[in-house]
C-alpha cells in the first residue's frame, strides 16, 4: 500500500510539473503573440533611433507583429539597457545596443546589471569603423607623419572627443600606448560640438566615426589619415587603411546589435534572429543602413554565437585600456 502511494505521489508531481510547462511551452510556440518594444538607449531622432526603426520595420514584416520604439536616454545609456536588463524574458522587450553600453560601459560606470550574465545575444546589426582625422592646419601629411608631429610636440596637441569614455576617448588613449605619443583629451558634449572645434582649429585632431567626419573630408575642411578597419570603406575609398598606413592592426568600430534579457528561450532568440538576418539582407534596408553609415556584418556574423564572441572579445581587449587609464563616468 506505502508503494502505491508512493507512485502516486510521484506520478502526480510530475503531471504537475509537466502541466506548469504547457503556459510557457504554449507561449513559445505562438510567439510572438502582441507587439515587441525595443528599448534604444538615447534619444530620439539619434543614430541609435534610426537604426532601430530602419531595423524593426522590415522584422515587423517577418513576425507579423508591429514593434515599439521606446527611448529610454541618461547615464550613457546604461538607464535604458537596465530596464531590458530587468525585464521579463518573454522576447517581447529588447534592446538596441552598441559597443559603448554593452562594452565600455561596464569597465566606466558602477551598473546594477552585467553585460554579459543579464542578456542574451540576438545579432550583430552593423558598425561604423573609427577614422583618424585632424584639423586643415595639421603639418603631417599621413599618418607616419602625424605620429612623427605629435612625439616631436609632446603635451601640445589636442584631441577632442564627444565625451569621457567615449569610443573616440578609449581609441585615443590606446593610440597614445601604441604610438609611444602624449597629448591632451578635450571632452565635448557630443560628437557635434567636437567637430565644430576641429574645423575651427582649437582642437588638432579627432579619432572619429564617418558620418561625422566623411563631409568635411570630402569637402576639404578636415584631413583625414587612416580608416581603423582592415578594409577601406565605400563611401570613402582614397582613405588608407591602418594597415596601409603604418599602424597595423590598430583597429575600431562602433557596433550595433540587439539583446535579450538573460532567460529568454531559446526558440524566441532564435526567431528574432531569423527576423533581424532577413531584416539586414532586404537589399532596401541595406541602402537605408549605408546612407547613416553603416557597414553590415557578413551574414554568418549575424548569428547569436558571433555576437556573444566579439562582446567577449572587445571586453578583453578594451577594458583593461579603459581601467589602467582610471576613466570613471561623469
Amino acid at each position: 500500500m506505502m508503494f502505491l502511494c508512493r507512485q502516486f505521489l510521484h506520478v502526480a508531481a510530475g503531471a504537475a510539473i509537466a502541466l506548469a510547462a504547457v503556459p510557457q511551452m504554449t507561449e513559445a510556440q505562438t510567439y510572438p503573440s502582441r507587439p515587441i518594444t525595443i528599448v534604444v538607449p538615447a534619444a530620439a531622432g539619434g543614430p541609435l533611433d534610426v537604426l532601430a526603426r530602419i531595423l524593426s520595420e522590415r522584422m515587423r514584416l517577418s513576425l507579423a507583429q508591429p514593434f515599439i520604439i521606446e527611448n529610454v536616454a541618461g547615464a550613457a545609456g546604461s538607464i535604458g539597457v537596465g530596464r531590458v536588463a530587468r525585464a521579463s524574458p518573454d522576447g517581447y522587450t529588447l534592446s538596441l545596443g552598441m559597443w559603448g553600453t554593452h562594452v565600455a560601459n561596464a569597465a566606466i560606470y558602477s551598473l546594477s546589471y552585467d553585460v554579459v550574465k543579464d542578456f542574451e545575444p540576438i545579432s550583430l546589426i552593423g558598425r561604423m569603423p573609427e577614422l583618424i582625422v585632424a584639423k586643415k592646419a595639421t603639418p603631417a601629411n599621413d599618418l607616419k607623419g602625424l605620429i612623427t608631429w605629435l612625439k616631436a610636440n609632446p603635451d601640445k596637441a589636442t584631441q577632442g572627443t564627444s565625451g569621457v569614455g567615449s569610443a573616440g576617448h578609449v581609441a585615443g588613449i590606446s593610440f597614445q600606448n601604441v604610438t609611444g605619443t602624449h597629448y591632451q583629451f578635450v571632452p565635448y558634449h557630443g560628437l557635434a560640438p567636437a567637430m565644430a572645434a576641429l574645423l575651427a582649429g582649437q582642437v588638432d585632431m579627432m579619432i572619429d566615426v564617418p558620418t561625422s567626419s566623411l563631409p568635411h573630408v570630402l569637402s576639404g575642411g578636415i584631413k583625414a589619415y587612416a580608416v581603423m578597419t582592415k578594409s577601406r570603406i565605400a563611401s570613402a575609398p582614397d582613405i588608407p587603411t591602418v594597415d596601409e598606413a603604418g599602424l597595423p592592426g590598430f583597429y575600431a568600430s562602433v557596433w550595433y546589435s540587439l539583446w535579450a534579457p538573460k532567460r529568454t528561450p531559446k526558440d524566441v532568440i532564435d526567431k528574432l534572429n531569423a527576423a533581424a538576418m532577413d531584416a539586414l539582407a532586404d537589399p532596401a534596408v541595406r541602402a537605408r543602413l549605408a546612407d547613416i553609415g553603416q557597414e553590415i556584418f557578413p551574414r554568418e556574423e549575424q548569428t547569436p554565437e558571433a555576437l556573444g564572441s566579439l562582446q567577449r572579445a572587445e571586453i578583453e581587449k578594451w577594458w583593461p585600456i579603459i581601467k589602467a587609464a582610471n576613466i570613471k563616468g561623469e
